[in-house]
């Protein structure tokens, strides 16, 4: 049998006991290691699991599954991943592929927390929420613009929009592999800073008044660890806002906020007066 285990989002300690017990006992343990990260390294895994955790990264999971499901319909292999196992369309095409293998392998999920969830830290409410948004480093040749479409129509409906920031583990360096060598870049995980300047910027070509220097925002960084960070403020002032190391995200707020979501997400802004002014001019009475 496969088993995708959520693991969480932070440490080792986030599976969940069923899971834990599933990766004990398992033939092989794999560990996607590019959708998203955990903040530990593997050996802190390992040492916590009692076993070895082969590293799966993009290649091996898109191009080499089988390598993966080997067996797989007599042996059990436990497939971990960040948050939970269906947070990625990934994890959905590998139960698909064990459906479709003949035989078909049998598959069990083993459910976690996911950023989908953890956010309700912010005081936002999931129920909210509309379309989640990947956000991608932008190039000075490649800068895609497509995820305003999916923030303006959450914004008609007055929904609040999370947005997935970009991280690169493992990508090949382009200039290398066009002189046919394989050169991996040092891995990069965007910054709520870098997400917020970048929908500044892609505004001020589209100039709908969706991301605009005065929207409201609230940054996270690392949800579910001791070292957890929750920023609130405008585009502008999220554009300057520092969250430390990785992983971050950002929601960009409804203007449907309720009252009771205004005074609890007011408690992480970085100038409250101004988060109250913005609030009551553009927020306030909307709902």
């Amino acid at each position: 049998m496969l088993y995708i285990i959520g693991l969480g989002l932070a440490d080792e300690q986030d599976i969940s006991v069923k899971g834990l017990e599933i990766v004990r006992k398992a033939d092989r343990v794999y560990l996607e290691a590019y959708t998203a990260v955990l903040l530990v390294a593997r050996e802190q895994l390992e040492a916590y699991y009692g076993r070895s955790v082969i590293l799966a990264d993009r290649e091996m999971v898109e191009s080499q599954s089988d390598d993966i499901l080997k067996d797989a319909d007599t042996k059990d292999v436990a497939f971990l991943v960040v948050g939970d196992p269906f947070s990625a369309t990934t994890h959905t095409d590998l139960a698909l592929r064990c459906r479709q293998n003949d035989p078909p392998i049998p598959t069990r999920s083993i459910p976690n927390a996911s950023i989908l969830t953890a956010v309700g830290a912010t005081g936002l409410s999931l129920y909210t929420f509309g379309q989640t948004v990947s956000m991608v480093f932008f190039t000075e040749t490649w800068k895609p613009s497509s995820f305003y479409d999916r923030i303006a129509e959450n914004a008609s409906l007055g929904l609040h929009t999370l947005m997935l920031l970009d991280i690169k583990v493992k990508e090949p360096d382009l200039e290398a592999l066009a002189r046919g060598k394989i050169i991996y870049e040092q891995p990069r995980f965007m910054t709520v800073a870098q997400c917020a300047s970048q929908m500044l910027g892609v505004e001020e070509e589209r100039a709908q008044g969706i991301c605009g220097k005065e929207a409201l925002a609230v940054g996270v960084a690392r949800l579910g660890s001791e070292e957890q960070q929750i920023v609130a403020g405008t585009l502008e002032e999220l554009s300057n806002a520092d969250l430390g190391k990785p992983l971050h995200s950002l929601v960009l707020c409804g203007k449907k906020m309720h009252e009771m979501e205004w005074e609890y997400v007011r408690g992480f802004a970085v100038d409250p007066k101004s988060f109250d002014e913005v609030w009551r001019k553009d927020y306030s009475g909307k709902q």
